[in-house]
């Protein structure tokens, strides 16, 4: 009885084996949907447990038709694969686009759908690599974006494009390796230095315009410390760096600095050009107050030159989470 099983599925791996170059991906993955849709009735119909699939990992190595993605650990994790998004609509057709490396990945370190959710389209959209794709979980960018989205001023809320999960809470830096106590020529330095593993932390559709981008505003020149392009967004980011704790102030300079963008640079297809002040530390509530009445799109950010701690990061996504369902229910 089992023999016949077993046939079955490999009947399955070299039907996949058949199909197209062009769309292997996309196979592998339905392959091991189906695989891990059949052990898993078998698991609930005929009790199969882990014996039974190291049976099968065995006859699928011995019948040529293993080279080690059959191993009695991955067939079990296919049946992880398929209970886990099986009744999941919005994201069954998704999985299928990221490589088998990149599914194992979520599927291990993220624990709620919409964590799995957030990742898969981070990671589809864009186009992650293993290394890519671990970097950014270890970071906790699920909760920082997250935290970023809820901490949206008005004038950004306000803007004609979707600005949801684009912009962090913190930005998270360790590879550039500086000291504690540095320079903002140090840390501007560093950042274009490293600026393929900045833009992996931004996200990879900005696209740089210029550093020290110089604008001219009357007879007075003026710089931008980054100036970048976003795609999706279609508008300018100007990014000032500030080696200092936030203080309203900064914030005159940066608004001073897309006014001249929206008047100067902006092409008239292009959306309202958006600042980042980036800082080594912030208040959260000073900077709630300085953005209450500022006009300009602005996100205030800090940075880190260490990885965020995980846990801390989960707890202050989930009180900030509970403080804006108060927050609902007293409205």
């Amino acid at each position: 009885m089992l023999d016949k099983n077993f046939k079955i599925i490999a009947v399955m791996i070299q039907s996949a084996k058949s199909r197209t170059f062009a769309t292997v991906n996309r196979n592998i993955i339905d392959l091991y949907w189906k695989i891990g849709k059949f052990i898993s009735r078998k698991v609930t119909s005929e009790k199969w447990g882990k014996g039974v699939v190291v049976q099968l990992a065995k006859f699928l190595e011995e019948s040529a038709l293993s080279k080690g993605g059959f191993s009695a650990q991955n067939l079990w994790r296919m049946r992880q694969f398929y209970e886990t998004y099986s009744s999941n609509e919005k994201l069954s057709p998704l999985v299928r686009e990221l490589t088998w490396t990149n599914n194992l990945i979520i599927l291990a370190r993220c624990k709620t759908d919409k964590e799995r959710e957030f990742y898969i389209n981070l990671a589809r959209n864009e186009r992650y690599s293993k290394r890519e794709l671990d970097r950014q979980i270890n970071t906790g960018i699920y909760e920082r974006t997250q935290i970023g989205n809820q901490k949206l001023s008005e004038s950004v809320k306000k803007l004609p494009q979707n600005v949801y999960n684009k912009f962090r809470d913190s930005y998270v830096l360790e590879f550039l390796n500086l000291p504690d106590e540095h320079k903002e020529k140090d840390l501007q330095k560093g950042l274009l230095k490293q600026l393929k593993k900045f833009i992996l932390e931004l996200g990879k559709d900005y696209i740089l315009v210029g550093d020290n981008y110089r604008i001219q505003v009357g007879q007075s020149d003026f710089y931008i410390d980054i100036l970048f392009y976003h795609r999706e967004l279609q508008c300018l980011i100007a990014i000032e760096l500030k080696i200092d704790k936030f203080k309203p102030e900064f914030l005159g300079q940066l608004n001073f600095y897309l006014e001249a963008l929206d008047r100067d640079v902006k092409k008239h297809h292009e959306n309202p050009s958006v600042g980042i002040l980036l800082c080594k530390d912030k208040d959260d509530e000073v900077v709630e107050y300085a953005l209450s009445r500022n006009i300009s799109p602005t996100v205030v950010a800090e940075y880190q030159m260490k990885l965020i701690d995980k846990k801390l990061l989960k707890e202050k996504f989930h009180q900030l989470f509970i403080d804006s369902e108060n927050e609902k229910e007293e409205k």
